[in-house]
């Protein structure tokens, strides 16, 4: 498998065009930008507003300067459908906030998980960043992926992480003292 390119099909939506996930970097920063302004769009026009808000992320200069920074520091990783961005995935080498203790061993940490929720083409994508996740996190060496997540609502976001084989392990509470999220672990 060629580490910088790689072609894939995913079992979650088998009429899916060929979707390649390739690194990212700092020129990709207006694309994730958009992705997330796209998730807050869609999740805010099913009622679930708790996570992020109304606001776009564009408008939001702690959530661009996030992006940003995870462009340029982390492992970014891009998913396009016929040369058009349909998602992205970051991979670091710990959580990124004080708040989440860190692993007591090597580990990659999931950031800036989106797909293009308003294309029918992308249905799946996520899922497939998550499956590269844990590849690229195996071909590290490294035997710990984790990701952390909003866990109020619905808790759609947790079961959803549950179904790409992670595992709770720790609940917390954000920054704020009032946003909800859970760590969750899974063994690659």
């Amino acid at each position: 498998m060629d580490d910088m390119n790689t072609d894939i099909h995913t079992d979650t939506n088998p009429d899916m065009d060929p979707l390649t996930i390739r690194k990212g970097g700092p020129d990709d920063i207006p694309a994730v930008t958009a992705l997330f302004d796209g998730a807050v769009q869609w999740l805010a026009a099913q009622g679930r507003t708790g996570q992020w808000g109304t606001k776009p992320w564009s408008e939001n200069p702690r959530a661009v300067a996030m992006i940003e920074k995870y462009l340029t520091t982390g492992e970014p990783w891009i998913a396009e459908i016929d040369g058009e961005v349909a998602g992205t995935v970051t991979l670091t080498d710990g959580p990124g906030g004080d708040f989440i203790p860190r692993a007591d061993e090597p580990e990659r940490y999931v950031h800036l998980l989106a797909a293009d929720h308003h294309r029918p083409a992308a249905r799946g994508v996520g899922r497939a960043l998550l499956a590269h996740a844990a590849e690229e996190t195996r071909r590290q060496g490294i035997s710990l992926l984790r990701v952390d997540c909003y866990a109020g609502d619905d808790g759609k976001l947790v079961a959803y992480y549950e179904s790409n084989g992670f595992e709770r392990t720790t609940p917390f509470t954000g920054p704020d003292g009032t946003w909800p999220g859970q760590v969750l672990a899974r063994r690659v």
